[in-house]
């Protein structure tokens, strides 16, 4: 995991929070892990592409780009 981390608050509806949770279990990530995959997978479904400084983790959790 990089160890240079951006850390913010981030508020969330109890049901989106819950449900992101339920996947999360599903796919033994905590939601923190759970919701930063989502995101990539959205910008990546956007055709958004990452710096390669950033993604050193993405690589680790899905195999690759």
């Amino acid at each position: 995991m990089p160890s240079e981390r951006k850390a913010f608050a981030l508020r969330l509806d109890p049901a989106l929070h819950d449900a992101i949770a339920r996947l999360a279990n599903a796919d033994l990530r905590s939601v923190n892990a759970e919701i930063e995959f989502l995101l990539r997978e959205a910008l990546r479904a956007r055709g958004v592409k990452l710096n390669e400084k950033s993604t050193t983790e993405d690589n680790s959790n899905n195999g690759g780009e």
